[in-house]
């Protein structure tokens, strides 16, 4: 196996429990409901131009511009976002721990909006640890786009061939391996320990 010298780790559903449905479920309480509100006005896609930096108040503007009669829901989308984040996946986070504890080179690389992401790092004090972190709202580049992998590892010195990432997008994982970078796909605190393993890494 390669010489692994950099490991970076994404943040939402990796590290953090990310789920907007846990933000509306008293406030639109029949889940067909729900869904229909999360798919078709503050949708996935509607999210990602946050975490590709636009600001919160001109995506509530375009939302409501298209469902002026959703406008309080909408807005309840940010108010409400520490409901969809309500916890660390423990194990993964210890695996992040033991790397750095270990001296292991270890970054993030994540599609978050700079905001919520400053709030997670207040929440969650392991988002501070490692060696730095690339937020795409910062960046205004988003996974899979080359340009953040390229971003990130002039940022942060990587060598390619070297650098190892966990993703849980199948997307975001191509992207990484377009950029010369090894890639596996998170699915599990073991499966992420067998892989760290199969590269010659065994993290406590």
């Amino acid at each position: 196996m390669p010489d692994i010298r950099h490991i970076v780790f994404d943040v939402g559903r990796v590290l953090v429990h990310y789920d907007p449905d846990l933000g509306y479920a008293d406030l639109i309480p029949d889940a067909a409901e729900r869904q229909a509100f999360l798919s078709h006005v503050c949708s996935a896609a509607w999210n990602q131009e946050q975490d590709r930096g636009r600001s919160w108040a001109d995506a509530e503007a375009e939302a409501i511009a298209r469902h002026p009669d959703k406008a309080n829901l909408i807005r309840a989308y940010r108010q409400r976002w520490p409901l969809m984040v309500p916890h660390a996946y423990d194990d993964t986070v210890a695996i992040l721990r033991a790397l750095i504890a270990a001296g292991r080179d270890v970054t993030m690389l994540t599609n978050f909006a700079s905001d919520t992401f400053r709030e997670a790092q207040a929440r969650f004090t392991f988002l501070t640890e490692s060696r730095g972190v690339t937020v795409s709202g910062d960046v205004r580049l988003l996974k899979p786009d080359p340009a953040i992998y390229a971003h990130h590892g002039k940022t942060f010195e990587l060598e390619p061939s070297a650098t190892l990432f966990f993703d849980d997008s199948p997307h975001n994982i191509d992207g990484a391996r377009a950029a010369g970078w090894k890639a596996e796909l998170f699915q599990s605190a073991d499966g992420m320990r067998r892989d760290l393993e199969r590269y010659g890494i065994a993290p406590a």
